[in-house]
């Protein structure tokens, strides 16, 4: 393991890849504007680490899901709020834009166990009338909405 010299918290690693590898990382690097391809290899890092994270199930994540469904569908509104309000736990709010034809973007904020929230993506897909659906998790969470009072 390497040490840390810097006192920054920062660990210096070298890595070894392909001539195509590198010139992606350059490209990408430059695309997306990223001060350095350092700054890079950590976003993605974090990035498959919340994935992983993600697919384990165990582990306590926040975050979106992101539903696209056509709102003219007689049942489904019924349908996704009895799905929302069966995990009041971990849905926590959801915004609800009105699209062009009848068609709702509504994301869901959430928190919980990453198996349950892709349980509840899972059960929400499944309505008729969901045209999407994309959960996207963050090992970061939401800090306590409301603190107990010691009375």
């Amino acid at each position: 393991m390497a040490k840390d010299d810097s006192g920054d918290g920062l660990r210096r690693v070298t890595v070894s890849m392909g001539e195509d590898t590198f010139q992606a990382l350059d490209r990408l690097v430059n695309e997306r504007g990223f001060d350095s391809r350092s700054q890079a290899i950590s976003e993605m890092i974090h990035q498959q680490s919340a994935e992983h994270l993600g697919k384990i199930g165990t582990e306590i994540m926040a975050g979106t899901l992101t539903l696209i469904y056509d709102e003219s569908k007689s049942s489904l509104l019924r349908d996704l709020s009895r799905v929302c309000r069966s995990h009041l736990s971990e849905v926590i709010s959801s915004q609800h834009v009105l699209l062009e034809d009848d068609h709702v973007l509504e994301v869901l904020l959430m928190q919980g166990p990453a198996k349950t929230l892709r349980g509840i993506a899972n059960e929400l897909v499944t309505c008729k009338g969901v045209k999407s659906a994309h959960l996207t998790l963050t090992p970061h969470l939401l800090p306590p909405l409301h603190a107990r009072r010691v009375r």
